[in-house]
């Protein structure tokens, strides 16, 4: 059997501006870190445009984002 494609996606963060704020901290920034912390996004996006419509709304706002 072949093994499942990967899904990528969408790249929604600017790295060079991640890996400077994370090199701020005098820390280094692995290989996966960008892909990983743009997933971390874009399971944000999903949770916040899903309570936003269990809300009755069209419209993302700040709070939304806001987990736990």
């Amino acid at each position: 059997k072949k093994k499942a494609a990967k899904k990528t996606l969408e790249v929604l963060l600017v790295g060079s501006k991640v890996k400077a704020t994370i090199k701020e901290s005098n820390c280094n920034t692995g290989g996966d870190a960008i892909e990983g912390l743009n997933n971390w996004v874009h399971w944000l996006i999903g949770q916040a445009t899903a309570r936003a419509v269990a809300n009755g709304r069209k419209t993302v706002r700040a709070h939304d984002f806001m987990v736990g």
